[in-house]
Parts: structure tokens; sequence; C-alpha cells
């Protein structure tokens, strides 16, 4: 599905909408260029979810945060910086597959073995200052990220 955003509100009710169908176990591959809106479509995932859309920060340097509170934790990583797949690995990203909340993994192409085949792939483009393009696709092993 593809939706258009033209404001950071608008892209957060996009991913707001997204929570509102997630059951647990879910694994979000987020990919989209520096400045794109990820850490705000976040927001708008643990606001869905009811948790605090405030403690949401960027985990680009500290790998993974962890925002419970909402009827799930959302599992917040960032493979921007990680060396590959043994970063991830090491951090325990197979246990956290495993705990029943969601996993979202921004720069998914760069620790891709690791994913699950089924998961939802979020893309987001910058169309503008303030314009996004949000495509999402329930994902299988047959589709690429």
């Amino acid at each position: 599905m593809t939706f258009h955003s033209d404001s950071v509100e608008q892209t957060e009710a996009i991913a707001s909408e997204l929570a509102a169908q997630l059951r647990g176990g879910e694994c979000i591959a987020l990919s989209g260029e520096m400045g794109a809106g990820k850490t705000q479509f976040v927001r708008g995932l643990v606001r869905g979810l009811g948790g605090s859309s405030r403690s949401v920060s960027s985990p680009t340097y500290v790998l993974l945060n962890v925002y419970p509170g909402g009827r799930l934790t959302v599992f917040h990583l960032d493979a921007y910086r990680v060396g590959g797949a043994d970063d991830f690995d090491a951090i325990g990203f197979p246990e956290l597959l495993e705990q029943g909340g969601v996993v979202v993994v921004e720069w998914p192409q760069r620790v891709a073995p690791l994913l699950p085949g089924r998961r939802i792939a979020v893309h987001i483009s910058p169309i503008g200052p303030s314009q996004r393009v949000v495509d999402i696709v329930h994902a299988n092993e047959e589709h690429n990220l």
C-alpha cells in the first residue's frame, strides 16, 4: 500500500494506523535515506500502540532503543553503523524476534540475512521539503527489502 504524507504528523498517523493491525511478533524493515522520517514513523508506531512517543529517538549510536508501556513493546534497532549481521547477532537480535513485541529495523539491507522471511517492509521516500511517500508491503522471502 502506498500513502502520501504532507507533514510529520501525517507520517506519524500512517504509522499509528499500521500499529492498530499489529498483534506481536512482527518485524518491520524500515528503510529510507537520512532525514526521510524513519524516527517520526517509529514515534507514530509507538503512539499507536499506546506507548509514550516522547521517548522515541534515533538508535543510531546505541543500536537499540526499547519502548515499553504500550500494548506491545517496540524494539527499535538501527543497522546504519553496524559492521554487519554479526553485530546484530551479538546484541541478541534473534531473541528480540521471539519476545512477542514489534521489532523495527532501520537500514535493514545491512543485516538482511538475519531478517525473518515474513516481515513488513516500510520505505519512506522524500518528494519535497515535508512531503513523503510511504510504501508498506507485507513481505515474504520472495520480496526484496
